[in-house]
């Protein structure tokens, strides 16, 4: 029954980013409009069919994209399903690892927060964790190639591959779209190694975002769990401390992470778009920016749906597995 909800979202979604796309007029105009001639101009927007009324435009848009077209862009007159494909998959590589080290971050920090509750190392850490939620992307971006890229020299400044490294992939044939697995395939560690270097300090710009959310989150469900009557009798029994923690007060603390986990895809999305753009990270993000400064709104558009139906769909994947791990969890 759930399922069936991602079908009114997603309408509703098409039909809001329709619409704001046209407050502005139609995309050519907002485009090429001071770039070509008035006659040239409104040829190409007799051919589009944008001067056409706004309820036939919007039922061939909703026809053209259930059929997979998403449209062409105007400032490089390309298919946009062709840039979502070509791009996706790097902004899909960064969200994972981001969500990685969110993971790493996160959950270890909010378990020793929780375990040490109102004490120094809670107040060290819940600090931290406000200030990894509440800095910009962007701004921890710029502190992080600042002081790993300019003055360390530890890292990459941006890119998601060294010109060697892209060379030896595309000898290789390893072509995926995903960095890391067509690094793999070269069997070459160098090449792994220069990929994972120049995705560390974008993951980590990213991560943070939501490794303050896990933190916060498990610290306080940590405590919940640690005054639990299980708990009690098994502290009852003699069991350590640090058995307690790492066998039986972790696992439950971990459930709400799961159904918080989907609605921080959406910040992960919005986040992607400042950092790819910050690291010149070649995703959709980095591409969405382009195309808005382009205002090539039909590019626009065509990514901002794939954005909201992953958002949908992810959030209902989230939803089904917070309900098999957790049998109290019903919808």
């Amino acid at each position: 029954m759930r399922f069936l909800l991602i079908i009114p979202t997603v309408f509703i979604l098409v039909t809001t980013v329709f619409a704001l796309m046209r407050a502005t007029g139609d995309p050519i105009t907002a485009a090429l409009g001071g770039k070509l001639p008035p006659d040239q101009l409104q040829q190409l927007i007799h051919a589009a069919g944008y001067d056409r009324p706004i309820l036939v435009q919007y039922w061939e848009y909703l026809t053209n994209i259930f059929s997979g077209d998403f449209g062409t862009t105007i400032s490089d007159n390309r298919p946009v399903t062709e840039v979502l494909t070509t791009y996706g998959a790097a902004t899909l590589e960064l969200a994972c690892y981001a969500v990685l080290v969110a993971l790493v971050l996160g959950v270890p920090f909010g378990m020793v927060s929780g375990y040490f509750r109102d004490r120094l190392p809670d107040a060290v850490l819940r600090i931290l964790a406000i200030l990894a939620y509440a800095t910009p992307v962007f701004f921890a971006g710029l502190i992080l190639k600042l002081v790993f890229s300019v003055w360390l020299g530890w890292f990459p400044v941006a890119g998601r591959v060294s010109t060697d490294g892209e060379i030896a992939m595309q000898l290789a044939g390893a072509d995926s779209g995903f960095m890391l697995i067509d690094a793999f395939k070269t069997g070459d560690p160098a090449v792994v190694l220069d990929v994972l270097s120049h995705a560390a300090l974008p993951a980590i710009a990213l991560g943070l975002l939501t490794a303050g959310v896990f933190l916060r989150l498990v610290r306080t469900n940590m405590i919940g769990t640690l005054g639990t009557g299980y708990i009690d009798a098994a502290r009852s029994r003699g069991v350590k401390e640090g058995r307690l923690v790492r066998k039986h007060a972790w696992r439950p603390a971990l459930i709400p992470i799961i159904t918080v986990a989907g609605m921080q895809v959406a910040m992960l999305l919005v986040g992607a778009v400042l950092t790819e753009t910050t690291f010149e990270w070649r995703g959709l993000g980095f591409q969405l920016s382009e195309y808005l400064q382009a205002r090539d709104f039909v590019a626009v558009q065509g990514i901002v749906v794939l954005m909201a139906v992953v958002v949908a769909v992810t959030n209902f994947l989230v939803d089904v597995i917070a309900a098999l791990i957790d049998p109290r969890v019903r919808y």
